[in-house]
């Protein structure tokens, strides 16, 4: 299986590095989402809510609060929850990769963390794709099916999940037109 998994992504960074005679989707998706490093937003959820899913009823945020060359991190807070950061990464091949980075209140790792999915091409400037890779597997088997999706143009962040087997859909709409104010650090950042 592994060597399997090996193969499939040397094919899929072979194919994104092929592609990248010009700036890829992957690319310049990047370096949009990097214009909006040190701002916040408020989201509302427009797909997929409901009564005492634990996201209904709190307010939610997030805030692109750290990026690098090759590390963006944007944590989404809910409510008084500050739990929960994207890991967004670049890998060599000009793919994109989406991590869930899950602390507790004192800022140890949940155990429960660190899942999340490799796009399988460099995708679009507002679109980017990330199927439940085998880490995501071994960790937690239920979420092999799940899809994550972030969307991104000049209006909008949207993230998404669709767990595939089932009618599961959950997107968060951010509005890039109305910055808030900075919201406090994640749990475990310094």
């Amino acid at each position: 299986m592994k060597k399997l998994l090996f193969f499939l992504c040397a094919l899929c960074c072979a194919t994104a590095l092929s592609a990248q005679t010009e700036q890829s989707g992957a690319e310049k998706f990047w370096n949009n989402l990097k214009t909006l490093c040190g701002k916040a937003y408020e989201g509302t959820i427009t797909a997929g809510g409901r009564e005492g899913d634990g996201f209904t009823g709190n307010r939610l945020t997030m805030q692109v609060l750290s990026c690098t060359d090759n590390v963006i991190k944007v944590p989404f807070n809910v409510g008084e929850n500050y739990s929960r950061t994207w890991v967004l990464t670049k890998e060599s091949c000009g793919v994109l990769k989406l991590k869930h980075d899950h602390r507790n209140p004192d800022g140890s790792h949940d155990k429960v963390t660190m899942y999340g999915g490799t796009s399988t091409n460099t995708g679009s400037e507002t679109v980017q794709f990330f199927p439940a890779d085998q880490e995501t597997y071994d960790l937690i088997s239920y979420a092999a099916t799940n899809v994550w999706w972030i969307t991104l143009d000049e209006n909008h962040f949207t993230y998404n999940l669709r767990k595939l087997d089932t009618d599961r859909l959950f997107t968060v709409t951010f509005d890039l037109k109305k910055p808030i104010e900075p919201q406090p650090k994640p749990w475990g950042w310094k």
